[in-house]
């Protein structure tokens, strides 16, 4: 007991003694600073945030340590008070003269590595952050693809307390993707997966992409565009479980998506509560709508377009600032959506600031906005603002953020873009039964950061040799119509085949522009100069078209686009007319072209076709159609007859006709085997027909329709990819020639 006792008194003493400490304070009559030479003892007394004939407690000292420590200008820091007098000593840090990289001598990977250093030439070094502005350095690589990169760091010490610091890098070699994989409940097959992505596994063709090698930024945007394509495929509760790297032979990486698909939902009850002054019959169509996509599969695409059609009409009919917003109920594999209005008050756009464009002028960025200073914010047109901002293709990223003015009602429009490499070079090459082709081409989508599109490029088949140089300002001097320019030189040899040659050398100038929603239309004059040779053994009605030609036309284009993607649709359509008016020529060639290509998918896996092609060409004045302007059946129309072979005929020579047409059914086929995930199969049906010539009764020409059917696939090989068809003549006529098996080998890089 009395050792307890004992042990109490100690306890309280100490407490006793620690509270007094702790409230102890003392004056400070005077700051005494030693141990500095380049920072002034003003400026250690500002930091210390003491003063004289002040009282300063332990506390006190303990800020004043952690003030000057977080300035970064000393290595080391004493601080203690003797006769009220308050000492403080430092330990300079020492100053960074230069900052070197070796081993790295791309300026490009350099600026992009140390962009994030804390560290600069000329401040204060410290080791701590020294050691993070490596790590830094050693992420960026990563981000660039160099997985096995090395830093190594020396100081080397000068006099007056400055020293170098010297990053030993080597950045090794890029992790490259050797293979792609998706695992778990994925439902789709791989090569699907692999086209929404962007990363993409390594080829030696593909010497110019980069998307080729690992890199976690992408990979994360990867995911993201993954998991929206499963929300689109009604897949609501997917999970993008993981994705990670798995390390196959030195600097080969398999990148595995992991995926748990889910089951999927269907669209159930959708209802829309509208406040009681509004008008139900402006939304009737809306209501149509719901009841359309009943038991549809949940896409979030069709919320987002309910969204904005809800958005649109009530702007439109009710003249009123809305925000739509709606709650989700599931209930075993159908999802109820209540869509809601709230009136909001009217928001003016006071300012709007754009960064991050260091290439591409404001003034283009500023073109694609659909609301402007001093107009009342709009939600929709916002939205549809960013959209064409991301369609040009000119931005790794657009961000923008909405914050208050300086003044009541108003807003500021903060729009942050990160710019991406605009130009490519592009190379391909192509080998089939009907014959080879190569192609090389030079493309700037963003020229002088005006937007501007450069393009250039030959062609070269069996028949054919092609070269063109092309520009385009999408937005001529500020009009919002897109104006071209194009020059090219084709030179067709079909003396073996339909009895004559042309070369012809030409001028286009043009303008298109969107007139209405997915609606454009389109403007062009096209000059050329023609000469035309035939074969000896030609016909004489075909030797009389042998001369020079000068023709001057005009082109009128209707556009309407309604696909859900520009490459590789699922659903909706896309329709063309063209008509080709001659303005001065010899022949007087009148020429009209429809095309019209509807899309669906009628279920899982599936992407299912149908097309239609229309095309005339007649002397408005009674004249025969120049050889070179007559008309053949596209090759890719009618699968399983030989290009060009047929049709009606002059002797031996195929001529072709006043008039094309086809009908094209396509659809493809579910996998039956793992191990075909890289491979598209598909069934088709074609049926075309060209017929019609201008002369003599002498002429084979009897009209009839040609079909085929047959299966296609595509493959995604190691070596790039190959398409091969084979098919089977239905109906043909006597002088046709066929072509069952057909294929083709090549790509671009």
């Amino acid at each position: 007991m009395l050792i307890i006792s004992n042990f109490k008194r100690l306890f309280i003493f100490l407490l006793f003694l620690l509270i007094i400490s702790s409230s102890y304070a003392d004056v400070i009559n005077k700051i005494e600073i030693s141990g500095n030479s380049r920072v002034s003892d003003e400026s250690i007394k500002m930091f210390s945030n003491i003063k004289e004939k002040q009282n300063i407690s332990t506390d006190d000292i303990n800020r004043v340590l952690k003030n000057l420590y977080d300035t970064n200008f000393f290595k080391t820091v004493n601080v203690k008070v003797e006769n009220e007098i308050l000492k403080i000593f430092v330990e300079e840090n020492p100053i960074i003269q230069s900052i070197f990289y070796e081993g790295i001598k791309a300026e490009k990977i350099k600026d992009a590595i140390v962009v994030n250093n804390k560290l600069k030439e000329k401040s204060s070094f410290n080791e701590i952050i020294l050691n993070k502005d490596r790590e830094i350095i050693l992420e960026n690589l990563k981000k660039l693809g160099y997985y096995f990169a090395s830093v190594d760091i020396n100081i080397q010490n000068l006099d007056d307390n400055k020293l170098n610091i010297i990053y030993d890098i080597d950045i090794g070699e890029k992790a490259k993707i050797s293979k792609i994989s998706f695992i778990g409940d994925k439902v789709f097959k791989d090569k699907k997966l692999s086209n929404i992505i962007l990363s993409e596994e390594y080829k030696f063709w593909k010497f110019i992409s980069g998307k080729k090698y690992l890199n976690q930024e992408l990979i994360n945007f990867d995911k993201r565009l993954l998991r929206n394509y499963y929300l689109n495929k009604g897949y609501y509760n997917v999970k993008i479980n993981s994705s990670f790297a798995k390390l196959i032979d030195m600097n080969e990486f398999e990148l595995i998506f992991n995926i748990d698909a889910g089951k999927k939902i269907y669209f159930g009850d959708i209802s829309l509560g509208l406040p009681v002054e509004f008008d139900k019959e402006n939304y009737s169509q809306l209501f149509e709508f719901f009841e359309k996509l009943k038991d549809e599969p949940y896409s979030l695409f069709q919320v987002e377009k309910i969204l904005e059609k809800i958005e649109v009409i009530t702007i439109n009919e009710q003249n009123e600032t809305v925000k739509s917003k709606f709650q989700e109920t599931i209930v075993d594999n159908k999802i109820n959506l209540n869509f809601k209005i709230d009136e909001t008050e009217k928001i003016f756009v006071e300012k709007i600031n754009i960064y991050g464009n260091n290439i591409t002028r404001e003034s283009v960025i500023r073109n694609q906005f659909l609301v402007d200073e001093g107009d009342q914010f709009n939600e929709i047109l916002f939205s549809k603002t960013l959209s064409k901002l991301k369609s040009l293709n000119f931005f790794k990223s657009v961000k923008s953020e909405i914050i208050d003015g300086k003044e009541d009602g108003f807003n500021i429009i903060n729009l942050s873009v990160e710019e991406k490499a605009t130009g490519e070079i592009m190379a391909g090459a192509g080998t089939g039964t009907s014959g080879g082709s190569l192609t090389a081409g030079v493309k700037e989508n963003n020229y002088l950061g005006k937007g501007i599109k450069v393009d250039s490029g030959f062609t070269i088949t069996e028949e054919t040799l092609k070269g063109n140089f092309f520009v385009k300002n999408p937005n001529y001097n500020n009009t919002d119509k897109s104006l071209y320019f194009n020059a090219q030189a084709i030179e067709v040899d079909r003396l073996s085949t339909t009895g004559y040659k042309s070369n012809k050398q030409g001028l286009s100038i043009g303008t298109e522009f969107e007139y209405l929603d997915d609606l454009s239309l389109g403007m062009s004059f096209d000059n050329f100069y023609e000469r035309i040779s035939v074969d000896s053994n030609a016909s004489a009605r075909q030797k009389a078209q042998k001369g020079n030609y000068w023709d001057t036309f005009v082109e009128l284009d209707f556009f309407y686009d309604k696909r859900n993607y520009v490459y590789d649709p699922t659903d909706g359509f896309f329709s063309q007319y063209s008509v080709g008016l001659p303005l001065i020529s010899e022949t007087n060639t009148l020429t009209n072209t429809y095309n019209y290509k509807v899309f669906t998918e009628l279920y899982e896996n599936n992407v299912t076709s149908a097309s239609f092609l229309l095309k005339t060409a007649n002397s408005i004045t009674g004249d025969d159609v120049k050889l070179s302007e007559r008309l053949y059946i596209p090759a890719a129309k009618l699968r399983g007859f030989e290009s060009g072979k047929v049709g009606p005929k002059d002797g031996s020579d195929y001529i072709g006709g006043n008039y094309v047409s086809s009908i094209n059914l396509t659809t493809t086929v579910p996998q039956v085997f793992e191990q075909l995930q890289t491979v598209d199969i598909g069934l088709f049906f074609d049926a075309a027909n060209v017929w019609g010539v201008d002369y003599d009764s002498s002429i084979s020409d009897n009209s009839k329709i040609r079909s085929s059917i047959g299966v296609g696939l595509d493959w995604k090989s190691a070596i790039g990819p190959m398409s091969f068809s084979l098919a089977q003549p239905l109906t043909k006529d006597t002088n046709d020639v066929e072509e069952n098996f057909r294929f083709k080998i090549g790509t671009s890089f």
